[in-house]
């Protein structure tokens, strides 16, 4: 019996060694990577200039604290700020302590404003926001809830997508809007521009935080550098990880200047931003800001988008409704066919995805997937949905 806490229920998998967009196990099986660890390995697998930042800054400096100055920081920090909407930037280990400290400034932004009474937070119905206490709250899915009672108070939900529900739950006692721009663990649903559009009004008219969760959709995943840049709005706040560090723990949370209300004292961290993650960061963004990359996710996920939709129509007995954007996308299964069921065939054939909500398969390539890996992932699934028609 395993030692480990049985908090997962893992494929009967383990990999050895990556390359690229391919993973192979100790026996020399080879798998295309269209989960990217969730999201996460952005630029796949043994990426070259991940791999040389990583090993020149572990043979000189770890990690020091945030007791003393950190120059990684401050360099990267600029660089967001250089490419983002951001003025401020806060570093992290992950997604969710990204979201508590957004929801930390949304309560510390009222206060300070002369408004101690706004502290919940507006968020939306089938949302993820992270596993801690307050961010299974935040996300209000009872399936997260569950065992973990009484739910942490402040958050109140309404329908993703609709901003009459969202303009009419505003209160004199909400603090922030806190919303995926693609809901990624809920089913791969996109707000689209002028619910995003309509967010920013919304929030200006009642004196609230616009904040973002970009964990999953953003660092490049739809062709921007986050996903709110295609609606063209200014977020008060951004909180993002996983592809942010391409597979070293980080996570950051963007503020404008006037959401930057966390000071000494308010809010911190033992190893967020230490020399090792920023040195890893800095080596995704020179990549992912480099000359056509977001380009590239947007042609080659167009392909993908086209690939799904051919396999929509030509199995409507097995897949229902192809979403998403860029390189981000999912593939509604028949309410007959369990998306997890349908995940380990794929496993079988050498595809690796990512089960959503509402029976989503979820595909998440690293970003540096060329068109001849979508139709490789394309022939998979056409095989395995081919034994499914009916």
């Amino acid at each position: 019996m395993s030692a480990l806490m049985p908090t997962y229920a893992p494929a009967d998998l383990a990999f050895e060694k990556g390359e690229g967009v391919y993973l192979y196990t100790a026996d020399g099986r080879r798998f295309l990577d269209f989960c990217a660890g969730i999201a996460v390995n952005g630029l796949g697998h043994a990426h070259p200039h991940l791999v040389d930042a990583l090993k020149t800054q572990a043979e000189k400096l770890w990690h020091v604290s945030n007791l003393y100055r950190i120059p990684g920081q401050e360099k990267l920090a600029q660089r967001f700020v250089d490419a983002s909407f951001a003025d401020k930037v806060f570093f992290c280990n992950s997604g969710a302590e990204a979201l508590e400290g957004s929801i930390k400034i949304a309560r510390k932004y009222q206060k300070d404003n002369g408004n101690p009474g706004r502290y919940r937070v507006l968020a939306c119905e089938n949302a993820f926001h992270g596993r801690t206490l307050a961010t299974i709250a935040a996300g209000g899915q009872a399936k997260f809830l569950e065992g973990f009672e009484p739910t942490v108070d402040g958050f109140d939900h309404v329908a993703y997508g609709n901003l009459n529900e969202m303009r009419a739950a505003v209160n004199d006692q909400t603090a922030a809007i806190l919303v995926e721009p693609i809901q990624g663990e809920g089913g791969i649903y996109g707000g689209g521009t002028e619910y995003l559009q309509g967010l920013r009004q919304i929030c200006d008219e009642f004196g609230i935080l616009l904040m973002f969760d970009e964990v999953q959709c953003g660092m490049g995943r739809t062709g921007k550098l986050f996903a709110h840049e295609w609606a063209g709005v200014r977020p008060d706040v951004v909180a993002t990880a996983k592809g942010i560090g391409g597979g070293f723990p980080l996570g950051a949370v963007l503020t404008t200047d006037k959401a930057a209300v966390l000071g000494v004292g308010n809010h911190g961290t033992t190893y967020g931003g230490n020399p090792l993650a920023m040195a890893v960061g800095g080596a995704v963004l020179d990549v992912i800001l480099g000359d056509g990359f977001l380009e590239h996710v947007v042609e080659v996920g167009e392909t993908l988008t086209q690939a799904l939709k051919g396999l929509q129509n030509a199995f409507p007995t097995v897949f229902t409704e192809v979403r998403g954007q860029g390189l981000m996308q999912g593939l509604k299964l028949v309410d007959r066919i369990v998306n997890r069921d349908f995940k380990r065939e794929l496993e079988a054939e050498g595809l690796l995805v990512a089960p959503a909500g509402a029976n989503v398969l979820r595909f998440l390539p690293p970003l540096i997937i060329e068109n001849e890996h979508v139709v490789e992932a394309a022939a998979i699934l056409e095989k395995v949905a081919s034994r499914h028609v009916g």
